[in-house]
C-alpha cells in the first residue's frame, strides 16, 4: 500500500457510528504493516481507519444494510444524494416522520439515494448519533434537539465519492467470513468488530437485527486462526473483557492495551477511559 501518497484530510467518516475508531486512530496506525496488497476491513462501520490509511486497493464490508447503501449511493450518485440531503428539517415533528418510514410500506418505493439520504438525516439529528435498531430491524434513536447539526457536508461526501471511485475499493454486503474469501499473503485484514460487553448491563447488541454474541466471537477468533495459519497478517480491536483476553490468548498473539474515551453509554457514570485491545499476530 503506498503510504506516502499525499492523503486527502476531507477523506473522513460521514456518519457518527457507535464504537467509531477516530480517538484510537493514532493508537491502531502505530500497529498497520508496511507493504499491504490489499487492505481488508469486513467490519467497515463509519470508516474511520480506511479514511486515515486510504489504501488504493481495499475491500470493505459492513452487515448492515442501510450503512452499505450509503457507500454505494455516495460513490455512485453523491450529487442527488447531496441535493436529497438539502431537504430535510431540524424539526422534532419531521424527524419522527423520517424516522417511522421504515415502519411503512412507503418504504419500499423509496429510492437508494432517498434511503441513504434518510439514514445520514437521522444519523446527524438523533440523540447522541447512534445508530441503533430495534428487534425488528426498525431505527429507533430519539430526536437529538441539536441546535446546527450539519446535515449535509457537501466537501466530505465529495471527497469520499471521489475516493471510492479512483481507487480499487470494493463495497460488500455479507458475513465477516465471507468477506475475506480469497485474501492472499501479502494483504492484511483489520477486525473491528461489536465489542463484547465489558458488562452484562452495557451490551451493544443494537448494531445489527441479531446482535453479535458469543458465539460470533469466537467464530472470528476461529478465523483468526486460520489467517494466521496461512501467514495472512490480522489486527483485532475489541474490548478487554476476561472473555475476549483468554480467547486470544495464543502464543502467536500480541494483546496491547488502548485507552478510549466511550462517550455513548447511557449511565454518565460509566462513561470516560475504558481499556480497550488490539490484538495481532505479526
Amino acid at each position: 500500500m503506498e503510504m506516502e501518497r499525499k492523503k486527502n484530510n476531507l477523506v473522513k467518516p460521514f456518519v457518527k457510528w457507535a464504537g467509531g475508531k477516530r480517538q484510537l486512530i493514532d493508537e491502531i496506525k502505530k500497529y498497520i504493516p508496511e507493504n499491504i496488497s490489499t487492505y481488508y476491513e469486513p467490519f467497515v462501520g463509519g470508516g474511520a481507519v480506511l479514511f486515515e490509511l486510504q489504501p488504493n486497493k481495499a475491500v470493505i464490508n459492513d452487515v448492515n444494510v442501510h450503512l452499505y447503501n450509503v457507500y454505494n449511493v455516495i460513490k455512485n450518485n453523491v450529487e442527488e444524494l447531496i441535493e436529497d440531503l438539502k431537504q430535510h428539517k431540524n424539526e422534532e415533528d419531521y424527524y419522527y416522520k423520517m424516522r417511522a418510514k421504515d415502519r411503512t410500506d412507503e418504504f419500499d418505493g423509496m429510492t437508494d439515494v432517498q434511503k441513504a439520504s434518510r439514514i445520514l438525516y437521522l444519523n446527524k439529528t438523533c440523540f447522541n448519533g447512534l445508530f441503533r435498531v430495534n428487534s425488528s430491524g426498525e431505527f429507533n434513536v430519539p430526536f437529538g434537539r441539536y441546535k446546527n447539526p450539519s446535515i449535509v457536508n457537501e466537501p466530505v461526501l465529495r471527497a469520499v465519492s471521489y475516493y471510492l471511485n479512483n481507487n480499487n475499493i470494493a463495497i460488500l454486503n455479507v458475513d465477516f467470513e465471507e468477506a475475506i474469501k480469497g485474501m492472499r499473503k501479502q494483504a492484511f485484514v483489520y477486525f473491528d468488530p461489536p465489542y463484547h460487553p465489558l458488562s452484562d448491563t452495557s451490551s451493544f447488541t443494537g448494531y445489527t437485527l441479531d446482535g453479535f454474541d458469543e458465539k460470533d466471537q469466537i467464530r472470528l477468533r476461529k478465523l483468526c486462526d486460520k489467517l494466521n495459519k496461512r501467514g495472512c497478517r490480522f489486527l483485532l480491536s475489541n474490548s478487554s473483557a476476561k472473555f475476549i483476553i483468554d480467547l486470544y490468548d495464543h502464543k502467536d498473539y500480541k494483546i496491547d492495551y488502548v485507552g478510549a474515551n466511550r462517550s455513548i453509554n447511557s449511565d454518565a457514570s460509566s462513561r470516560g477511559e475504558v481499556k480497550e485491545v488490539l490484538v495481532r499476530n505479526y
